[in-house]
């Protein structure tokens, strides 16, 4: 009859579940591999209310994080954003426009967006274009940026 043991996982481990779930392992893998590599700890009583507290904070801290997060979208959702290119007489920019441009304009309105979260796929002429903002929780919140030639 083998041997099992409960373990609480303290990082992600493949094939076996995510950090803070409590799983029922083989003695053998829980003491020679899961334990030695900090990737578990033994499911003492103690130690699994512990667990359950961390989950409650961290899904606690998750909700808070959503509510905040779906705030910037509804501020950010339709927001028009101007800048100034360079641009030739029929309109065409003479670079695409920057993508630091845009942030700095949002960030003058207060808003903290990073490059990578703005998605803005090569736009080269004036006038008005609609850009995406990609934000945690795989929201999103679409803006209005207007060209103006400098």
């Amino acid at each position: 009859m083998k041997k099992t043991m409960k373990v609480i996982l303290l990082k992600a481990v493949q094939k076996l579940g995510q950090g803070g779930d409590v799983k029922e392992v083989a003695a053998g893998y829980a003491q020679n591999f899961l334990i030695p590599q900090g990737l578990a700890e033994e499911a003492t009583p103690v130690a699994i209310a512990e667990a359950e507290a961390r989950r409650t904070k961290m899904a606690a801290q998750a909700e808070a994080d959503l509510v905040r997060t779906e705030g910037i979208v509804g501020q950010l959702e339709g927001q028009t954003i101007e800048v100034s290119a360079k641009a030739s007489d029929e309109g065409t920019l003479y670079a695409a426009l920057p993508a630091t441009k845009v942030i700095a304009a949002l960030k003058e309105k207060g808003f903290d967006i990073k490059k990578g979260q703005l998605r803005i796929d090569g736009i080269k002429e004036i006038g008005e274009h609609e850009v995406t903002i990609s934000l945690e929780h795989g929201l999103e919140a679409r803006i209005t940026i207007i060209i103006n030639p400098e």
